[in-house]
C-alpha cells in the first residue's frame, strides 16, 4: 500500500488577520505527508530542497514511516521560499515574495525502491515534471491523483492536457474548474474534464466544502464551521493527503470508498487551518482525527419524513 508523493518541500512566510510568521517549513509534500502518515506508514517522498531545509524535519516525517530516498539535497543552494498576506475573508491572498531556488532545475529521479508504487500523489508542480514522473514508472499505480492551479493552464495548458490524459483524479478549486473547462456549472464542468481523461474529479470550494465527481455520480462533503482559522496555507494539500492516505490504507478505489476519503481529507484540512503552517498537524492524534470525522457525519446525517 505504499503512496509516493511529488512536490515542494519549502519555506513559508505569512501573514493572516491572526498574526504572522516568517519561515516556517511548508510545501505541498510536506503537508501531504504530515496529513497522509495518519493513515498510513509507507510514505515515499519526491522533492528537492537546499542545504538549508532542517534536517529536524526530516527526521519528524521520517518517525511517522516517510522515506526520503528519492529527495535531493543540493547542499550549496536553498530551498524553495514563498511569502504571502491572506486578507480578511481567508480566501484570497496576495503573493509577497517566490523564490524558486533549487525547484528550478528540479528534474526529479525516481529510486529502484519506488518503482512498485501502488498509489501516485502529484502536487502541484509544472506539468512537464509530472509527465516526467509517470513516464519512470515501469507499472502503472492503481491510483493516480494530480493537482494543479490555474497557472499552469494559463502557461502550459497543452502539457497540462497531456498530464490529464494519464491520471485517474483531479483536484482544483471552483476557479480553476471553470477556466479548465470553459464552463461555468461545476457540473458541466467536470463533465468536460473527464472527457480530458480523469475519471473522478474533486472541486474544492474552500470554506463552503468540496464535490467529488465520477461519471453520472457525484457527493458532496461540507466544510466544517470553525471558530478561528489562522491559516489556510496547506489546506488543499493536507485535505490530499488524507483522502489519498484514506484510500491507500482501504485501497479501495470505488466511488463509495472515495465518498469516505472526502471526508477524511476535510477533516484533516480543518485541522491544518488552526494554526500556523503545519504545527496543528503535528499535535493532531488519532483520537482527535476520529472525533472531528464525527463532527462531520453529524454535520450532515439527518432524517425526514416524506
Amino acid at each position: 500500500m505504499s503512496l509516493t508523493v511529488i512536490g515542494t518541500m519549502a519555506f513559508d512566510a505569512l501573514e493572516t488577520p491572526f498574526g504572522k510568521v516568517d519561515r516556517i517549513i511548508g510545501g505541498s509534500a510536506t503537508y501531504v505527508a504530515w496529513s497522509a502518515s495518519n493513515f498510513t506508514n509507507a510514505i515515499q517522498q519526491v522533492s528537492i530542497v537546499g542545504g538549508d531545509f532542517p534536517q529536524a524535519e526530516f527526521d519528524k516525517l521520517a518517525a511517522r514511516g516517510v522515506n526520503f530516498d528519492g529527495v535531493e539535497v543540493v547542499k550549496d543552494g536553498k530551498s524553495f521560499f514563498w511569502s504571502g498576506r491572506y486578507h480578511m475573508d481567508m480566501n484570497t491572498r496576495d503573493t509577497l515574495v517566490t523564490e524558486l531556488n533549487v525547484l528550478e532545475h528540479f528534474n526529479p529521479q525516481l529510486p529502484a525502491s519506488y518503482q512498485n508504487t501502488e498509489f501516485l500523489m502529484l502536487g502541484n508542480l509544472v506539468p512537464a515534471v509530472q509527465m516526467s514522473v509517470i513516464n519512470q514508472l515501469q507499472n502503472r499505480p492503481k491510483l493516480i491523483v494530480l493537482d494543479t492551479m490555474n497557472f499552469w493552464m494559463e502557461v502550459a495548458m497543452d502539457d497540462l492536457k497531456a498530464v490529464l490524459k494519464k491520471v485517474d483524479v483531479l483536484m482544483v478549486n471552483d476557479g480553476e474548474a471553470r477556466q479548465l473547462s470553459g464552463e461555468y456549472s461545476l457540473v458541466k464542468a467536470a463533465a468536460k474534464i473527464h472527457e480530458m481523461g480523469p475519471q473522478f474529479v474533486i472541486i474544492k470550494k474552500g470554506e463552503h466544502g468540496a464535490l467529488l465527481f465520477s461519471k453520472g455520480e457525484v457527493f458532496y462533503a461540507p466544510a466544517l464551521p470553525l471558530e478561528e482559522v489562522f491559516d489556510p496555507t496547506g489546506a488543499g494539500d493536507t485535505f490530499a493527503g488524507g483522502f489519498i492516505g484514506h484510500l491507500a490504507k482501504t485501497r479501495d478505489i470505488s466511488f463509495e470508498n472515495m465518498k469516505s476519503a472526502i471526508i477524511v481529507g476535510s477533516a484533516m484540512a480543518s485541522f491544518c487551518v488552526e494554526k500556523f503552517g503545519s504545527e496543528r498537524l503535528q499535535e493532531i492524534t488519532k483520537e482527535d482525527i476520529e472525533n472531528r470525522i464525527r463532527q462531520f457525519v453529524n454535520l450532515v446525517d439527518f432524517k425526514i419524513d416524506l
